[in-house]
């Protein structure tokens, strides 16, 4: 899975949890938090979606790489390769 792929990934979540939120303007590289009105619940969901429908464990010590669409994919993509996750 590429970076890109990742990032969709992760977009699709968010939709599905925060449906009424626009992401059509989602800046990369600026926190999600300060774009979207996420609290720390929709940020457990996003944790929980990514372990429910892909296998992907995030330990609450890694949760700071998840900040950004950009750290997300930065993050994220190696462990869907070694899960052999493809898009």
């Amino acid at each position: 899975m590429t970076k890109e792929e990742t990032k969709k990934v992760v977009l699709e979540i968010i939709a599905d949890i925060a449906p009424d939120e626009d992401l059509s303007n989602i800046k990369p590289d600026v926190r999600l938090r300060d774009q979207l009105e996420l609290d720390s619940m929709d940020f457990l969901d996003i944790v929980m979606e990514l372990r429910k429908r892909y296998g992907i464990e995030v330990p609450e010590a890694d949760y700071q790489h998840l900040a950004s669409l950009d750290s997300c994919a930065e993050y994220l993509t190696p462990k869907f390769e070694a899960a052999g996750i493809k898009a």
